[in-house]
């Protein structure tokens, strides 16, 4: 029987995907983003997090199904889904069957199997982390092929996709950078939506607490509004590319 470690269960988010949605946080993650508000979700097992059968994870969406109207459903998030494809592919399945929308919220770096993955996911949620490798590697720590073999295989199945990039003061901000984001999106299909993220220090507290450094030590929150130009510009000029 597959089972799926999780997390963390938001029942009822906002933020992560249309309308009210039951938001699954799975455990573990390959990359190390330094800006990353949630590295207790990293490694691949955790005694605080629980296992979950695709059958147990419907049983609770169940539950709060009469909330999410014609908009919402349920996302899967992380750490990165992605690392758990088995679980993933058949949760997402039996969501679909059930008639529960379905999100996938992702980093695109996972093990495979992703057409298996995608032919159940209605819209794709996907963190741009950076869009040239030095950059990528910078902010990752990681090689970017990993996500481009994600992309390449969302792109070819038409899966549609609101993009997410974090701002980051000094890193991943600023007119040069935000207008190089603005020409790989247009290189892209089937975006819906481009959601920039300012940075925040709400997990800094986290790395204390598990005894890791801090990577941005001494960087200020950046506040939402200095990216409300940009916001709109990139929702014009990046959307609907069929």
């Amino acid at each position: 029987m597959v089972k799926g470690l999780i997390h963390s269960v938001e029942s009822m988010g906002l933020v992560d995907g249309p309308g009210i949605r039951t938001v699954f946080f799975l455990q573990g993650c390959a990359l190390r983003c330094r800006y990353c508000h949630n590295p207790d979700t990293w490694e691949p097992d955790s005694p605080k997090a629980a296992w979950y059968t695709p059958e147990e994870v419907l049983h609770r969406l169940e539950r709060f199904r009469p909330y999410y109207g014609s908009t919402g459903g349920a996302t899967f998030s992380g750490g990165e889904p992605l690392l758990q494809p088995d679980f993933l592919a058949e949760t997402l399945e039996l969501c679909q069957q059930a008639g529960i929308h379905t999100c996938l919220d992702t980093a695109g770096v996972g093990l495979g199997h992703y057409e298996a993955i995608l032919a159940h996911t209605d819209l794709v949620l996907l963190d741009v982390k950076h869009y040239t490798p030095t950059g990528y590697r910078q902010v990752t720590g990681r090689s970017m092929e990993a996500f481009d073999r994600f992309l390449t295989a969302a792109q070819a199945m038409g899966k549609p996709l609101w993009i997410r990039h974090v701002a980051v003061p000094g890193l991943t901000d600023g007119e040069a950078h935000l207008a190089g984001l603005e020409g790989y999106l247009n290189t892209l299909r089937h975006v819906k939506r481009v959601e920039l993220l300012p940075y925040h220090t709400l997990g800094v507290h986290k790395y204390a607490a598990l005894g890791i450094p801090y990577p941005l030590e001494g960087v200020a929150p950046l506040e939402a509004k200095t990216l409300e130009d940009w916001n709109q510009r990139l929702n014009q000029t990046c959307c609907d590319k069929e």
